[in-house]
């Protein structure tokens, strides 16, 4: 259990929106070595197979390299209980090019939505449950057909 304030905790969630802004500079600060991700992967990949800073920062680094001018958002929280925070958010951003099957020119606006669940122990975030609604900006993008977006030709 967390005997981290709840001020602190939600200072903590300021300092991982930022790193989905590409603010790295805390990182390790707010990382730990054993950091676990716990997601649903769309190639099939183990997402707990590698831990801690190298397993999330090139994710964040690969969302950067695709949107720019990101913006989040926190909807809902963080809401925080015992060593547990949540929230919702929206990233909202331009494409910036490079997703196959993308049919979208650069500069597209994009907007989607995700929640997080992170355990922090230590003053560290230890593990990481995340949903996203990947599928939303893919079909803004027109990568996959749907009703958020146009069917591929």
């Amino acid at each position: 259990m967390s005997t981290l304030s709840t001020e602190r905790m939600s200072e903590l969630y300021g300092h991982w929106t930022a790193l989905w802004r590409g603010d790295f500079t805390r990182a390790d600060e707010i990382l730990d070595p054993g950091f676990v991700v716990h997601q649903a992967r769309p190639d099939g990949s183990d997402s707990e197979a590698v831990t801690g800073p190298a397993r999330l920062l090139p994710e964040i680094e690969q969302t950067m390299a695709a949107f720019g001018d990101i913006a989040i958002t926190v909807d809902l929280g963080p809401i925080v209980q015992g060593d547990l925070i949540a929230a919702r958010w929206t990233l909202r951003a331009r494409y910036t090019g490079g997703l196959h099957h993308a049919t979208a020119p650069v500069g597209t606006p994009v907007a989607f939505s995700g929640h997080d669940i992170l355990r922090v122990s230590g003053g560290r975030f230890v593990a990481y449950w995340t949903c996203t609604d990947v599928l939303a900006g893919l079909a803004q993008l027109g990568a996959v057909s749907g009703p958020n977006g146009p069917a591929r030709s």
